[in-house]
């Protein structure tokens, strides 16, 4: 029989999803079979599953540190946020819905068998389940029909550590005030208690791990300095997608407003020689960028919209009359088309919108989502790689026939006459070592041979290593419960 625990933070982005991580690193290197849980997960970085559906980024960072492939099971709900104040549900992999926030609220609730359905499939499996809250549990307005913290926790009779974070400051607060805020039951199922982004000498806040296992009871597991290899690791929160500085050679991102599976930065930001620039909203997209990289889009027209707000169609037109490079992959390659058609309403209001005219393709959105895992050719260098689609839309047009990868033989992408300006549907193409030096070379920027996937396998390890160094583990495997089925 399977035992959980569940990893809950005083706040939102205290570093859950690391610390969930490297345990399950720490986990499998002490010869246990251990799997990731999120019950609820709200990002546009969203990761394609072997079961051909979709979860949180995160939780598929976790499944390598399991040594596991993502399953849609990792992860049951996941809210893909459209608008300020609406998302879309994705149940089981699968879209469920369109809601607003309020009437999320009042349905949520509906969501726990299928929520317990999963977590119960993966505790069939595995020694170990290591579960992930969502934001806070001391957001106690939202505890009515909660399955992301402790309405989960509840559920699923499972003993939870609260984790705070020290960088952003007041952390006893945190702590001390989370304790002091929740209603008794949910108070009894925190049994221990972590310092989490420590910088400095840990051995000044022992008087603060007193001061809060005093006013808690709970159980002090430790203080984690803070891991400066984290940036390393591939981001799920669009709050963590930053500048990235690196060698001469320069990579501009302009940050869209519903910026979705920015993955494909990552590999590129590891790159020493490499700096990416993330560009935000009033800055003007720099004049020496090599390439000019749109990323995806959970919201393709309305960001395109919000791209010309930023005046970054005149920057990019002036980039390319430079001879710059331009590359869009899934939204941004839309983006870059002569049109976008929505004859159907999916991102809003029925509409049709001129691209921004630098590839001669158009796109027509449509209610079915491609989710598929691919492998790929690079055509110009016969590099191998491997990367996903998650997208709406069908693109066509006369730059389809300057493909410049082939899927299964057929082309995929299109390029410009002058093959300056590129777009494609396939993420994480960057991952693949030979393909990320051909392309670079391609647009006279080379890089450096690395090796990216074996550098994220290598800081998982470093990760676990650290956690091990400055938490005590062992306690935290103790207090996981068996879990009732």
């Amino acid at each position: 029989m399977a035992k959980a625990i569940m990893i809950q933070g005083a706040g939102s982005n205290v570093g859950k999803s690391m610390l969930v991580a490297g345990l399950c690193r720490a986990a499998v290197k002490r010869g246990m079979s251990v799997a990731p849980f999120k019950p609820q997960n709200m990002s546009n970085n969203a990761a394609v599953t072997e079961d051909g559906g979709e979860i949180g980024r995160a939780q598929a960072l976790q499944a390598r540190a399991c040594g596991l492939l993502p399953h849609t099971d990792m992860n049951p709900v996941l809210l893909k946020p459209e608008t300020d104040v609406g998302a879309q549900v994705i149940v089981q992999g699968k879209r469920f819905a369109t809601m607003k926030a309020r009437e999320y609220g009042t349905r949520k609730a509906d969501l726990i068998p299928r929520v317990l359905e999963s977590y119960r499939r993966l505790a069939a499996k595995h020694d170990l389940v290591l579960i992930e809250g969502a934001g806070s549990p001391a957001e106690i307005n939202l505890r009515a029909g909660d399955i992301a913290n402790m309405g989960f926790a509840e559920a699923a009779q499972c003993p939870v550590i609260l984790v705070g974070d020290i960088d952003r400051g007041g952390v006893i607060a945190q702590l001390v005030g989370t304790d002091v805020i929740l209603p008794p039951e949910d108070r009894a199922r925190i049994k221990a208690f972590a310092i989490n982004k420590f910088r400095g000498d840990t051995s000044l806040f022992d008087e603060g791990m007193t001061a809060i296992a005093d006013h808690t009871g709970w159980s002090p597991l430790g203080i984690v300095p803070w891991f400066a290899d984290a940036w390393k690791l591939p981001a799920e929160d669009v709050m963590d997608v930053a500048t990235r500085k690196g060698g001469a050679i320069k990579v501009v991102v302009p940050r869209l407003n519903r910026i979705a599976n920015f993955d494909d930065l990552d590999p590129l930001a590891a790159q020493p020689d490499v700096t990416v620039d993330i560009i935000e909203a009033g800055q003007p997209l720099p004049g020496d960028a090599d390439l000019v990289l749109i990323p995806g889009s959970k919201s393709t027209i309305a960001d395109l919209a919000h791209f010309r707000a930023q005046g970054w169609d005149t920057d990019l037109l002036a980039h390319v009359r430079r001879g710059g490079h331009v590359l869009g992959i899934c939204g941004g390659y839309q983006m870059l088309g002569r049109e976008i058609s929505d004859p159907e309403g999916i991102e809003g209001a029925a509409t049709h919108v001129r691209g921004l005219g630098l590839l001669d393709v158009t796109t027509v959105m449509s209610p079915h989502k491609r989710l598929a895992l691919s492998d790929a050719v690079h055509v110009a260098s016969g590099a191998q790689l491997s990367g996903y689609e998650i997208h709406i839309g069908e693109t066509t047009g006369p730059d389809r026939d300057n493909a410049w990868l082939t899927q299964g033989g057929r082309p995929e992408g299109a390029a410009s006459a002058n093959g300056r300006v590129k777009g494609c549907y396939l993420h994480g193409l960057f991952a693949a070592d030979d393909f990320r030096q051909a392309f670079m070379a391609e647009i006279g920027a080379p890089v450096q041979a690395m090796t990216y996937e074996a550098d994220v396998d290598a800081t998982l390890d470093r990760l676990a290593a650290h956690l091990e160094a400055c938490l005590d583990i062992d306690q935290i495997f103790d207090l996981a419960a068996h879990v009732p089925v």
